[in-house]
């Protein structure tokens, strides 16, 4: 994970996302991209295209490139390499887009996490990027000051699709010597017997070397409990798990648990894309 992209929207939450992008990549020697988008009004877009000069566009850029300098001063960035970018997009598809362009490892992003009405109307940006992107999402939560992925939760029923993003999980986890959780959450909708969830588990596995982990079944009502649970039981510093990436109808109506976990833990979430 030579290159990772921290978006900024100059918040707290943004800046404790920063804090940890640092903490990996002084252990990997990364580079940082710190991106900032600037939203702005449809016709001031046609402005930008055709007369970047205005006064209100300029003035606009010229602070964005003001605070990301003053961010990339901070004590915790001292001897890593950062570089910054200031783009006229929406948010969760410049993010995209970036990441795509400049092959970005791993997005760092904070989240504060919503809830209820506002959830199901509005979403978020990182609720997006956690759904779209291609790459590995690492969400901060407000309550992250230093990341420690110590106890790592990761969450699975251990199908053949999983195989591509388990390898890139445990490269992750290789990073931080990390002990690792590997639990299969068993619930009414999708039964299975020990015995059964044991063997899938171990068959799973054999293709893989890994020497610090250790394998659980946990029953619960349902999968984000299960997860959110087990997380708490262990003391879980990290969860992770993998997206298929819904979207249309299919989300709708499906539902997200990667989504619904970056909104109501309160410890860090990553995902990796099937």
């Amino acid at each position: 994970m030579k290159q990772i992209l921290v978006p900024i929207d100059f918040s707290t939450h943004s800046e404790n996302a920063l804090k940890i992008a640092a903490e990996i990549a002084k252990k990997n020697n990364s580079e940082i991209h710190l991106l900032h988008m600037l939203e702005i009004p449809s016709q001031m877009n046609d402005a930008i295209t055709h007369a970047k000069g205005i006064p209100e566009v300029m003035l606009f850029i010229k602070k964005a490139h003001e605070t990301l300098q003053k961010l990339k001063e901070k004590s915790y960035l001292e001897n890593i390499q950062v570089t910054e970018q200031v783009k006229f997009e929406k948010a969760s598809e410049g993010i995209l887009s970036y990441s795509k362009k400049n092959n970005i490892d791993l997005i760092i992003m904070g989240s504060h996490g919503i809830s209820g009405i506002e959830e199901i109307l509005v979403g978020s940006n990182t609720e997006k990027v956690v759904r779209l992107s291609e790459i590995p999402v690492l969400v901060i939560k407000k309550n992250t000051s230093e990341f420690k992925s110590m106890n790592f939760v990761f969450a699975s029923d251990f199908s053949k699709e999983i195989k591509k993003p388990f390898k890139k999980m445990l490269e992750f986890t290789n990073l931080f010597d990390a002990n690792l959780h590997l639990v299969m959450i068993c619930t009414p909708n999708s039964f299975k017997t020990t015995e059964l969830s044991e063997t899938i588990i171990a068959n799973f596995l054999s293709d893989f070397d890994i020497k610090k982990y250790s394998t659980h079944i946990y029953n619960d009502v349902n999968i984000e409990k299960g997860i959110l649970n087990f997380s708490r039981k262990i003391n879980a510093d990290l969860i992770g798990l993998c997206t298929h990436g819904r979207t249309g109808l299919s989300h709708f109506f499906s539902g997200s648990i990667s989504e619904d976990l970056v909104n109501h833990a309160i410890r860090p979430v990553i995902t990796f894309k099937i």
